[in-house]
C-alpha cells in the first residue's frame, strides 16, 4: 500500500517537473501530473531504458525525459486542436 502511494507521489512530481520544463500546464491538475509522470516514465523507459537513479520503481532520468516529451507533444496537439475549432 505504501509503495503504491509513494509511486503516485513520485509520478506526480515527475509530471509537475515536466510541465515546468516545457512551460505548459498539464490538463487535469494533480491527476494530470500523476498520469503524465506514469506515462512519461513508461515512454522514457521504452526509448532510453532503465538507467540512472531509481526511486519508487521509476528510473528518474528516463522518466523525466519521457514526461517532458509527452507534455511537449500533448501541448502541440492541444494547440492544433484549439486552432482547428476556432
Amino acid at each position: 500500500m505504501f509503495t503504491f502511494l509513494w509511486a503516485l507521489i513520485i509520478g506526480g512530481i515527475i509530471g509537475w517537473i515536466a510541465g515546468m520544463v516545457v512551460g505548459r500546464d498539464i490538463p487535469g491538475g494533480v491527476f494530470g501530473n500523476i498520469i503524465a509522470g506514469f506515462v512519461g516514465a513508461w515512454l522514457g523507459s521504452l526509448i532510453l531504458g532503465n538507467w540512472g537513479p531509481v526511486i519508487a520503481d521509476f528510473a528518474i532520468i528516463p522518466a523525466l525525459i519521457g514526461a517532458v516529451l509527452l507534455v511537449f507533444i500533448l501541448s502541440l496537439v492541444m494547440r492544433a486542436f484549439r486552432k482547428s475549432t476556432d
